[in-house]
């Protein structure tokens, strides 16, 4: 067997916290990069190895999400490109940027945070009342995607909540349009970081198959079979985790 680096007990416990984070990230149009970011910081993994393994993992999962919320009808280009167009650029010196990984663990995390509380608080309908100017949309996405590419999480869900929150999109079109923003945007990033000197680890063959299973299986349970109600719990639950596992991080 290849050499991983880690032990095997450690690596078939990143396997099965990968596949279940993939599942639940993606059942909301999200490809899980914080949940990988905690779960491979728990296991022991140097930041190095961490945040492009997170990367690639975004972009395997985020790719079966976007085609799986595309199939069922819920994907908006009208919506999506103006807030892709200067998110890619953004993302990319985001990426290259290097943080004491407590300072981004914590202001994320509290974020994230006090979205899941939002969401779990005050549920809301899934109307939609108004669209975004276009001058709006490029100067949140470019926002979002430098976010994106400095924590390493594709910056889906950071725009999600947004899209709820504004009444921009119902939970569907919302996880549809994340997915698509977080597959551009995780190779603007990555390529920032290999830009700044840093590698892909051997360690994302393994754990990208995990990813890719639980995001096929919780992508397609999301876009096709999943209420707009559950979807927006789902959320709240995954933003507690993230943001909880990313606060405990910063603080460790």
């Amino acid at each position: 067997m290849p050499d991983f680096g880690i032990s095997l007990p450690v690596l078939i416990a990143l396997l099965a916290g990968t596949f279940l984070v993939a599942l639940l990230y993606s059942s909301v149009g999200h490809a899980g990069a914080t949940g990988y970011i905690a779960t491979m910081s728990l296991a022991g993994l140097a930041m190095e190895v961490v945040r492009p393994a997170a990367l690639v993992l975004n972009i395997g999962v985020a790719s079966v999400a976007a085609w799986h919320f595309w199939r069922a009808g819920h994907f908006s280009w009208r919506l999506f490109w103006p807030f892709a167009v200067l998110s890619v650029p953004a993302a990319f010196l985001g990426g290259g940027l290097k943080l004491p990984a407590s300072v981004w663990q914590m202001m994320i995390g509290g974020v994230l945070l006090f979205s899941a509380v939002r969401f779990l608080a005050v549920p809301g309908s899934d109307e939609v009342r108004k669209t975004p100017s276009i001058w709006t949309s490029l100067l949140i996405g470019a926002g979002l995607g430098f976010l994106a590419g400095l924590t390493s999480t594709g910056g889906g869900v950071f725009l999600t909540p947004v899209l709820l929150w504004m009444k921009w999109a119902g939970a569907k079109p919302a996880a549809a349009v994340s997915a698509a923003f977080i597959l551009v945007n995780s190779p603007a990033g990555l390529i920032g970081q290999l830009a700044g000197g840093a590698t892909i680890p051997l360690l994302v063959i393994p754990l990208g198959v995990a990813a890719l299973l639980g995001g096929w299986f919780g992508s397609r349970s999301g876009s096709q079979w999943l209420s707009a109600v559950t979807i927006r719990r789902l959320l709240a639950v995954v933003l507690l985790i993230a943001g909880g596992k990313m606060i405990v991080a910063a603080m460790g």
